[in-house]
């Protein structure tokens, strides 16, 4: 059962197979862990992909069912992640990777783009996650219950405010994330016209 620390954060992670490594991102929502390819998922890429690939998958940091822990970054929960995969992956050697997320793993795939385009040479984001406008706070409801209070049960130096403002960055920062994309995709394209 290996594990990659830095500092206050404990990451749990496994990988199999061998060849070009292929970060995988289990669905599940902050509860995203190892198990989750038996219960969030259509199939288990890591078996899938093992002959072809070296597969790598995490638990998500803080995520209940998982082994994974470290500090509640309520000011940069996307980021905080994106840390975690990256030190991962640094902790392992590997400079580029290719990356499949499910679920949430699709926002974090935009985020490890976003902060290392350099080293995703190609992602795959599967049955990604989103925002409904009939149900905009979608996302926070389903943490808010089925997320917060188990981690307030097993990490007392976490309280239900706390898990709020965390959520609620993880609300609104997507938003200023598809701004920069949307900016930057603008200034790209008008690079080329010239």
């Amino acid at each position: 059962m290996p594990f990659y620390e830095r500092g206050p954060v404990r990451i749990h992670y496994e990988e199999v197979g061998s060849g070009f490594p292929l970060l995988l991102i289990p669905g599940g929502g902050l509860n995203s862990a190892l198990s989750s390819w038996q219960t969030a998922s259509p199939f288990n890429p890591m078996e899938r992909y093992k002959d072809d690939f070296r597969c790598i998958c995490a638990d998500l940091r803080n995520a209940n069912p998982g082994r994974s822990s470290g500090p509640l970054e309520i000011d940069r929960p996307w980021d905080a992640y994106t840390d975690d995969q990256l030190g991962l992956m640094d902790h392992l050697g590997i400079r580029e990777f290719l990356v499949m997320g499910f679920c949430i793993g699709g926002p974090m795939i935009h985020n490890l783009i976003r902060r290392a385009p350099e080293r995703v040479v190609a992602a795959a984001m599967m049955q990604p996650s989103g925002f409904r406008p009939e149900i905009p706070d979608l996302f926070y409801q389903n943490n808010i219950k089925g997320w917060g209070p188990a981690l307030c049960e097993k990490r007392p130096d976490v309280t239900m405010a706390m898990v709020h403002d965390f959520l609620d960055q993880h609300v609104h920062q997507p938003r200023r994330l598809r701004v920069h994309r949307v900016a930057r995709f603008r200034a790209l394209r008008s690079r080329r016209r010239c």
